[in-house]
C-alpha cells in the first residue's frame, strides 16, 4: 500500500497543474500586488505561494515574497492582514499555533501561541455558587478572556526563521487597515450573526457598526485605531503589547469590560494584569510525528490536541485499503476513526505544563491496533464511547468514564504559505468564537479573544479526572491541527489546515485522506463534502453527503446524522515536481478562498 500513494501524487501534482495553470494570478509586475485581487481557489507556479480565506490578505504574503522574504515572514504578513479583513476570525487579541518546515535542514518545528489562563485563575473559573454559569454569558465577559499570544509568536518566529523584522512584515496590514478593504457579504453576514451582543459594547458598535447600521456589501472598510496600533508593534515591537500601553488598555478592558449600561447586559469582569502579560510566551516545542502511507505527518502536539488525534486516526486507518474502499466503507471507516480518536482525546489531552499527557503512547501504533479493533463493517459504535489506555493498550479494550467533547467556537482562520527555497508553513490563528468575546480594545482596533472557554467548566464526572480545567496560567486545549507531510526524503508533499472548532481535527484527517488515499486533487479534496464525527451520538454532514445515497447506505449500517450547513475552510499548498508550488483553498466555503504564486505558471 506504500507505492501506489507516491504514483498517484506524481499524478496528481500533473492533473492538478494542467487544470489551473495561470488560474490565480495576482497582479504582476510591481512589487505590491493590487487591492483587491479576486478570489480564486487553485494557483500554480514558482517562487513561493500562499493561500488564505482572503485576497488582499495573501496578496500580502505574496508582496512579502516578491520582496526576498521567506515562508514565515509572508505567514506573519497574512496573518496581520487576516487580522485586518477577518477581524472576526483572529488578531492580535488571540492566539494560534504555528508549524515549519526548514528545507535546509529538512526538519519540521512548531510554536505554541496559545492563549494563557490569569494567574490568579483556578479550576473553579467558571463557577458561580458551585455551578457552570451559561456558555453564552461567559463568551461576552472578561472571564472568557485569555493573555493573548499572536504577537509573541509573531515575534518568535521571525526572530528564528524569519528574513525580515516585524516592522517590514506588518507593513501591508498596516495599510490594508488605514486604507480599507471591500466588504463582502461573508464579513457582512458574521456582523449581522453578532449584531445582538456587538451592540452590548460601544466601541465594538463604532468600529463594525458604523453609524449603528450593518455594513454595506461593497463599501470600503477602514479601521485606523488597527493602523495605529500595527504602527506602533512596529516601531516599538510587541513589548508595546507585552509591557506597554497596548497591554495596559487590553488589562483595563479586560477588567472592566466598557458595556453600554443600557444594554442590561451582565459582561463579567476577568482578572487579567500586567503580570499575565509580561510573563506570557509562545513555546517552542517538538512536532507531533505519525507515519502514514511511508509519508511521515508532523502536526502541533499538546496543548493542541489536534496532532494526537489526527495522528491516531490515521494510524487506526492504516490497517484499511482506503484507496479501494467503496465511498460508504470509506467513511464508516473515517467516521469511526474519529469517534475513537475523540474518546481518547477527551480523557487524555490537557496543557502538558500542568497534566500529564502520554504524547508518545496516543501516537504508538500499537495503541492505534488495540483501538482499531473495534470497527466492524456492519455496525457503529455507541457515543459517548469510553478511552482506551495507550499507556497499557489491550486489544479492544474500553476503560472509565466517556469524556465528552467540550464545545468550541467554529469560527478561526489559516494560511499555509511557501517559498522559493522550499521553506513552508502551516498557521492556524483565533479569537475562538466568531467575534471573539465581542469586546474590541477602546482606541485599538481589535476583539479580544474567548478561549478560555475552551476550559471544561466543571467535569462531566467528578469521579473522573478532567486534562482540561482551568488553572493559573494553563493554556486551554485546542482542535487546531496546522499540518505537514514529508515524504521518505524528508521533503514537503503537502501542508495544510482549517479553522472549524473541534471540526478542524476530522476536515484535516478527511482532507489528507482524500489527497493521499482517494487520489483527489488537492483543492478538490478541500471542497470534497465532509462529515465530523467527534464522539457524540450524531456525525455532521455538510449537504452534499447527506442528501446523498451515502447516507442512506451507512444509516443502514446504525449511523445517525444531522446536517451541518458547512464544516471548516482549509488551505493547502502542494510541492510539485521541478521547484513548482500549488496553492489551493477552499472554492465555497467561507465565500471561498485565496490561492495565489509569485510567478504564476504559463
Amino acid at each position: 500500500m506504500r507505492r501506489p500513494v507516491a504514483r498517484n501524487l506524481a499524478v496528481l501534482a500533473v492533473g492538478a497543474a494542467v487544470v489551473s495553470v495561470g488560474a490565480a494570478a495576482p497582479p504582476t509586475g510591481h512589487d505590491r500586488p493590487a487591492p483587491h485581487a479576486p478570489k480564486v481557489p487553485v494557483a500554480v507556479g514558482h517562487g513561493g505561494a500562499v493561500s488564505s480565506v482572503d485576497a488582499d490578505a495573501s496578496a500580502a504574503g505574496i508582496e512579502v515574497l516578491r520582496k526576498g522574504g521567506n515562508a514565515v515572514d509572508a505567514a506573519v504578513a497574512t496573518a496581520a492582514a487576516l487580522g485586518v479583513t477577518e477581524p472576526y476570525s483572529a488578531g492580535i487579541g488571540g492566539g494560534g499555533y504555528f508549524v515549519y518546515y526548514d528545507a535546509r535542514s529538512r526538519t519540521v518545528h512548531t510554536l505554541d501561541g496559545r492563549e494563557t489562563a490569569p494567574l490568579t485563575a483556578d479550576a473553579g473559573l467558571f463557577l458561580e455558587n458551585g455551578q457552570p454559569i451559561p456558555f453564552a454569558e461567559a463568551v461576552s465577559s472578561g472571564l472568557g478572556v485569555g493573555t493573548p499570544g499572536t504577537p509573541a509568536t509573531w515575534q518568535r518566529a521571525l526572530d528564528a526563521w524569519g528574513r525580515r523584522g516585524l516592522g517590514t512584515v506588518l507593513e501591508p496590514a498596516e495599510r490594508l487597515a488605514r486604507e480599507g478593504f471591500t466588504v463582502d457579504g461573508t464579513f457582512r453576514a458574521q456582523t449581522a450573526a453578532n449584531e445582538t451582543r456587538f451592540r452590548y459594547f460601544p466601541d465594538t458598535v463604532e468600529l463594525f457598526l458604523p453609524g449603528g447600521e450593518l455594513p454595506v456589501v461593497g463599501s470600503t472598510f477602514k479601521n485606523p485605531d488597527l493602523a495605529r496600533t500595527y504602527k506602533e508593534l512596529r516601531r516599538k515591537g510587541v513589548d508595546a503589547l507585552y509591557r506597554g500601553d497596548i497591554g495596559r488598555d487590553i488589562v483595563n478592558t479586560v477588567n472592566k469590560p466598557p458595556v453600554d449600561p443600557d444594554s442590561g447586559w451582565n459582561a463579567r469582569p476577568g482578572d487579567l494584569s500586567a503580570r499575565d502579560l509580561a510573563a506570557y510566551r509562545a513555546k517552542f516545542q517538538p512536532p507531533t510525528k505519525t507515519s502514514y502511507r511511508g509519508l511521515d505527518v508532523y502536526s502541533i502536539a499538546p496543548s493542541s490536541s489536534g496532532g494526537t488525534t489526527v495522528g491516531e486516526a490515521l494510524n487506526i486507518l492504516e490497517r484499511t485499503d482506503l484507496s479501494d474502499a467503496s465511498d460508504v466503507r470509506y467513511l464508516h471507516r473515517f467516521i469511526e476513526a474519529s469517534r475513537i480518536a475523540f474518546a481518547d482525546r477527551g480523557r487524555w489531552v490537557g496543557d502538558p505544563a500542568f497534566e500529564d499527557v502520554p504524547t508518545r503512547e496516543l501516537l504508538s501504533q500499537r495503541f492505534a491496533d488495540s483501538r482499531e479493533c473495534l470497527i466492524r463493517d456492519d455496525a457503529v459504535l455507541a457515543s459517548p464511547l469510553a478511552p482506551g489506555d495507550p499507556r497499557d493498550p489491550r486489544p479492544c479494550a474500553t476503560g472509565g468514564e466517556a469524556a465528552p467533547t467540550t464545545y468550541e467556537g467554529e469560527n478561526t482562520t489559516h494560511l499555509t504559505t511557501a517559498d522559493r527555497w522550499g521553506n513552508v508553513v502551516a498557521y492556524t490563528l483565533t479569537i475562538e468564537q466568531t467575534g471573539g468575546s465581542g469586546i474590541t480594545v477602546p482606541g485599538r482596533g481589535f476583539l479580544l479573544n474567548n478561549e478560555l472557554t475552551d476550559f471544561s467548566f466543571a467535569p462531566a464526572n467528578p469521579a473522573v479526572h478532567d486534562p482540561n480545567l482551568p488553572g493559573p496560567g494553563k493554556r486551554p486545549r485546542s482542535s487546531i491541527s496546522p499540518t505537514i507531510v514529508l515524504d521518505r526524503y524528508d521533503r514537503p508533499v503537502v501542508t495544510l489546515g482549517s479553522p472549524g472548532g473541534s471540526t478542524i481535527i476530522t476536515t484535516v484527517l478527511q482532507t489528507l485522506t482524500g489527497f493521499l488515499d482517494r487520489g483527489l486533487p488537492l483543492v478538490d479534496a478541500i471542497a470534497a463534502p465532509r462529515a465530523s464525527q467527534r464522539n457524540t451520538a450524531q456525525t455532521d454532514l455538510e449537504p452534499g453527503l447527506y442528501d446523498s445515497e451515502v447516507r442512506r447506505h451507512l444509516e443502514a449500517i446504525g449511523h445517525s446524522f444531522r446536517q451541518n450547513p458547512e464544516i471548516g475552510a482549509a488551505t493547502a499548498v502542494q510541492r510539485l515536481p521541478g521547484g513548482a508550488w500549488l496553492a489551493a483553498a477552499e472554492k465555497v466555503r467561507r465565500g471561498g478562498g485565496s490561492a495565489m504564486v509569485v510567478r504564476p505558471a504559463r
